[in-house]
């Protein structure tokens, strides 16, 4: 009886197993991840969300719904998730998402830079890709603008904002749009 429930058992786990292997290569395990704090944040974006996704897209990708509390009609717009999760809003442009800020200190980059962290600290972990400039408000502050090597991350960015110590707030999107110092202002 023992070794029967351990065979049945083994059989569960590779059927598991199996299942899960074929799920994931088939592109369908990605769509089960609901956006969260800690949902990986790269240069193509946050989790299943992605730079150039329409809303509805991102909505679908990341099991959440996403809300805009701007009622005009606008070539750019901030959306945030509907539920409790804070300090991620999503600047659309063209009706697609180009840039993606964040203000939640537990949100992380894949290389795991965050709000709070020191300059000192987003320079050791990007090293020669990263680039500074002054900021525009901030008389010793700073922009840190990561630039990846990857050809297909050529015209996307990550941009920590600093007030010469620490980060205050990053964000990343597209070239252009991760530059506008003050969103769809």
């Amino acid at each position: 009886m023992i070794y029967q429930q351990s065979i049945y058992c083994s059989f569960q786990f590779l059927l598991i197993a199996i299942i899960n292997i074929s799920l994931s290569g088939s592109g369908i395990a990605q769509n089960f991840t609901r956006l969260s704090e800690s949902s990986p944040v790269s240069t193509q974006g946050i989790g299943e969300i992605k730079i150039g996704m329409t809303i509805a897209q991102a909505s679908q990708a990341a099991k959440i719904k996403l809300i805009t509390t701007d009622n005009r009609r606008s070539a750019c717009l901030y959306y945030q998730p509907a539920s409790r999760l804070s300090g991620i809003n999503f600047m659309v442009t063209n009706r697609v998402i180009s840039r993606i800020d964040i203000t939640n200190p537990r949100i992380t980059t894949l290389s795991g830079a965050k709000i709070g962290d020191s300059e000192e600290r987003i320079r050791s972990l990007y090293g020669s890709q990263l680039q500074t400039r002054p900021h525009q408000y901030l008389d010793q502050g700073h922009y840190l603008i990561f630039v990846p090597r990857d050809r297909q991350d050529r015209h996307n960015r990550i941009l920590f904002e600093t007030d010469g110590v620490k980060v205050l707030n990053w964000r990343v999107g597209r070239l252009q749009e991760v530059s506008w110092v003050e969103g769809c202002s």
